[in-house]
């Protein structure tokens, strides 16, 4: 079985959904970025110090920090059978200090999952997202709907849109993936490694193929 995945897809296409069903499935560390920084900034670590001294300023956080805190991540126990890394890289810089950082520790990348999906309906995904503001439970207006409009069915709290999840900012983040992270399906394809999965055919499926993938390969 191919254990040690990188995740790539435009924001919307359902990253984190299909991450949470095959690290349970297959017994892998899912690691996201976002989460990853929150975590070292949470536990006061060196690098998460620094990290937030970045983002406090309002500056993006630099290519060499975002790549130790992940050799850091990835050198832990819990990633020896396998992880799942959403969110990193996402340059090409990135992608070849995360070549080294594989080789390193043993653990090289073995497969890059990518999930396609059609603009429009990231737009109708991701607009269409809300999120209670007191426990955090994902909402959609389409497709995961509240009993009671605008209140969370889990702890009764109000639900909002975050503010970068309307049409005019997924635009200007859709953009930034096709300038920046796009090329690295091409440094993937050279290495045959990347593998393209439709989105819109529905989690479930998607699952489903993703993880017969995995399981037929060595």
């Amino acid at each position: 079985m191919l254990k040690n995945i990188i995740l790539m897809g435009p924001p919307g296409a359902g990253k984190g959904s299909l991450a949470t069903l095959l690290k349970d499935q297959l017994h892998l560390t899912h690691i996201s970025t976002g989460d990853m920084f929150r975590e070292a900034i949470r536990n006061k670590t060196p690098l998460g110090l620094l990290a937030k001294s970045y983002i406090d300023s309002g500056a993006l956080v630099p290519d060499e920090v975002t790549i130790d805190l992940v050799k850091e991540r990835l050198s832990r126990s819990d990633c020896e059978s396998g992880f799942l890394l959403d969110g990193f890289p996402r340059t090409l810089v990135q992608a070849e200090a995360l070549d080294k950082i594989a080789l390193e520790i043993s653990r090289p990348i073995e497969v890059v999952i990518n999930l396609d999906c059609d603009e429009n309906e990231l737009i109708r995904r991701i607009s269409g997202r809300r999120m209670c503001k007191d426990c955090g439970a994902p909402y959609h207006i389409d497709t995961m709907k509240p009993k009671v409009e605008g209140v969370c069915d889990k702890c009764g709290g109000p639900l909002y849109q975050r503010a970068d999840d309307n049409v005019d900012a997924l635009k200007v983040r859709l953009q930034h993936y096709v300038n920046s992270t796009k090329p690295l399906l091409d440094y993937y394809q050279a290495k045959g490694i990347l593998y393209s999965f439709d989105s819109l055919v529905g989690l479930s499926r998607l699952f489903d193929e993703v993880n017969n993938f995995l399981n037929s390969h060595d």
